[in-house]
């Protein structure tokens, strides 16, 4: 039996994986048969569902591969709740002017102020606007590194990690790390200075990473690195984790007890 051809041209597509064009080739040689229309809009819109088919699929795997770990946006960011954030400044960020100037963004507050929301916000926002990111736990990540040295990966994946852009490395804190996590993590930064942004939230400020290092030396070169095409911002607000007091429920009026008497005239109960 002869093809027709459509089935050709879908078989094309097929063999090309050009999906975009093949979910939308039926209805847009119907709608041009109809009316008449030259070849070449008809071509034009098959390549423009396309390209925004090829768009689509690129934004989903730019999300799926900065492992967000919560699907929050800067529009969802309760601003009104968190007096120590300038929702103008990160707005302003948002523009991610930040990321196209390799700077690097360091947020610092206790713990509940919001410091990893706007963290995965940008990071999100940056995943809308064609760059690809990554979202690490800081203590995932040391631990990441501190593996690769076992099976001799370390180069291999501090060469990946350079690349990303941006990468979130979120609660550094108060961690237990082994000198050969520490080599590792400066190695990583020292890769990443000047080529590529970083967003780091933590609960201490800048003297205290010496003493989570415990390497002065290396302290000073990773803090010169990082601070110098630096954005910090510190959040000096109420948690956002901490519950609204509830008001206390009214006590209902304590049920009077029926006299022995008038519980005695009472029928049984009977089942319905």
């Amino acid at each position: 039996m002869k093809t027709t051809t459509r089935e050709q041209l879908h078989a094309l597509l097929s063999e090309l994986n050009l999906k975009g064009m093949a979910r939308t080739l039926d209805d847009e040689l119907d709608r041009a048969q109809a009316q008449g229309e030259p070849a070449a809009d008809v071509l034009h819109r098959l390549l423009t569902e396309q390209a925004a088919f090829q768009r689509e699929r690129r934004l989903v795997y730019r999300v799926s591969q900065a492992r967000l770990p919560w699907p929050w946006t800067l529009d969802t960011f309760p601003f009104a709740k968190q007096s120590g954030v300038d929702r103008a400044q990160v707005r302003a960020l948002a523009g991610l002017d930040f990321v196209r100037r390799a700077q690097n963004l360091v947020l610092i507050g206790k713990t509940g102020t919001g410091k990893t929301g706007i963290a995965i916000g940008l990071l999100r926002q940056a995943c809308l606007n064609g760059y690809t990111g990554r979202f690490y736990n800081a203590q995932d990540l040391f631990d990441e590194l501190y593996a690769s040295l076992a099976d001799r990966t370390t180069t291999k994946l501090l060469k990946a990690m350079s690349r990303m852009r941006p990468i979130v490395i979120d609660e550094l804190g108060y961690l237990t790390l082994k000198p050969e996590q520490v080599n590792a993590f400066f190695r990583l930064m020292e890769q990443r200075y000047g080529r590529v942004s970083s967003i780091i939230t933590t609960n201490l400020d800048y003297p205290a990473w010496y003493e989570m290092f415990g390497n002065k030396p290396l302290v000073d070169a990773l803090l010169d690195r990082l601070r110098h095409q630096c954005i910090t911002i510190r959040i000096d607000g109420p948690s956002l984790r901490e519950a609204a007091p509830e008001s206390s429920p009214t006590p209902a009026p304590a049920a009077s007890p029926s006299p022995p008497a008038e519980r005695a005239k009472r029928p049984p109960h009977k089942p319905t």
